[in-house]
């Protein structure tokens, strides 16, 4: 019995002194300690052997099964150890080798605009307001005292729909005005909102598509004044444009909604190849503006001898367009990747009024 066991005990020594590997040494392990190993098969011989014989066994049995556990122990842990050296040798960096180019997401210069916009306005204490692309009659033209016979209710300007509301036809929204009758049928003034989103017309060329992009906003109070309006819209241009000053000047014009109403001009020089915001003598209209008409703060249920207020609007795509240099409307819905990657922004420069607008 003791040979037999000495020859075991070498056996299985030498098997796990001569594992290369974890899974080796498993095997080594179920073949001397499984429940069909050859320690545990020899373990349950015990019960043959006379009784006089069974203690003295069984104690050379147990030791032996600790030693060679033990022994399994010890191998399994210098395996371990050489598996992570020889990883840390397979999967080391060199540091010192350039980088490997991978995709890299870009902000559509929409999206950054908006954001510029928001980030300004919102200093100057304004929320952002959102409404639904579809519209009715009611809140797109009759409430913005819009007249029925305004070329904008025509069919060749305005994108109407099958469906019906109270017997009238539903819309794709042509401006975000309407989101401005919306929130002050919602809320008790004041207000000082601004509204950016999509909407839509029936027109397509360089400076046009059927789908654009406006932010319009709203001030109502008891004391507003043009005055107001003036210096809101000029602190904007200012920041927006990321100059200390920017001549502006403000032509009368016409909008159903507001009255009196004005267009704002930006200063710009202009050449062949470039246009440069801010400085020349050249003017480029930008934005529309006035005070909310009398008539716009009934529909809503305000009294214009209580409350006025003012209201602007300008194309987030034109803007942008005039900021970054971007020639033609039509690439901005294009979804060329070339094109993304050339006026597109990282992902992680958020604009600010305080860290900058477009870092």
């Amino acid at each position: 019995m003791e040979a037999e066991l000495q020859r075991l005990r070498e056996g299985v020594l030498a098997g796990l002194a001569g594992a290369a590997d974890l899974r080796a040494l498993d095997e080594v392990r179920v073949a001397a300690l499984g429940k069909k190993g050859s320690v545990t098969e020899l373990v349950k011989s015990l019960g043959a052997l006379p009784p006089e014989q069974r203690r003295e066994a069984g104690q050379s049995f147990n030791a032996l099964k600790r030693e060679l556990e033990e022994a399994l122990t010890v191998r399994k842990a210098e395996l371990e150890k050489s598996a992570v050296a020889a990883r840390l040798v397979a999967e080391r960096i060199d540091v010192t080798l350039p980088p490997r180019e991978r995709p890299e997401g870009r902000i559509h210069p929409v999206s950054q605009v908006t954001d510029e916009i928001v980030a300004i306005f919102a200093d100057m204490g304004f929320a952002v307001a959102e409404g639904p692309d579809i519209e009715d009659d009611w809140h797109n033209f009759e409430a913005l005292n819009i007249p029925p016979e305004h070329p904008a209710r025509q069919m060749h300007d305005t994108f109407y729909l099958e469906a019906l509301q109270d017997g009238a036809p539903l819309l794709l929204r042509t401006h975000t005005s309407p989101v401005q009758i919306r929130t002050m049928l919602a809320g008790k003034p004041p207000f000082r909102i601004i509204a950016p989103g999509r909407t839509y017309r029936r027109d397509s060329d360089m400076t046009h598509t059927p789908m654009f992009h406006q932010v319009e906003g709203l001030v109502i109070d008891r004391e507003t004044h043009m005055g107001h309006l003036k210096g809101c819209l000029i602190d904007f241009v200012g920041a927006f444009f990321e100059r200390d000053q920017v001549p502006v000047r403000f032509r009368p014009s016409y909008f159903p909604f507001t009255e009196p109403s004005a267009e704002m001009d930006v200063g710009c020089r202009r050449s062949r190849d470039e246009l440069l915001i801010g400085e020349g003598s050249d003017w480029l209209e930008i934005l529309g503006c006035g005070m909310v008409h009398p008539r716009v703060l009934q529909a809503v249920g305000l009294d214009p001898d209580e409350w006025q207020g003012f209201a602007f609007g300008m194309g987030i795509d034109r803007v942008a367009m005039l900021k970054y240099g971007i020639p033609d409307l039509r690439t901005f819905f294009e979804s060329d990747l070339r094109w993304i990657r050339h006026y597109g922004f990282l992902p992680l420069d958020v604009p600010s009024t305080y860290a900058g607008l477009s870092r």
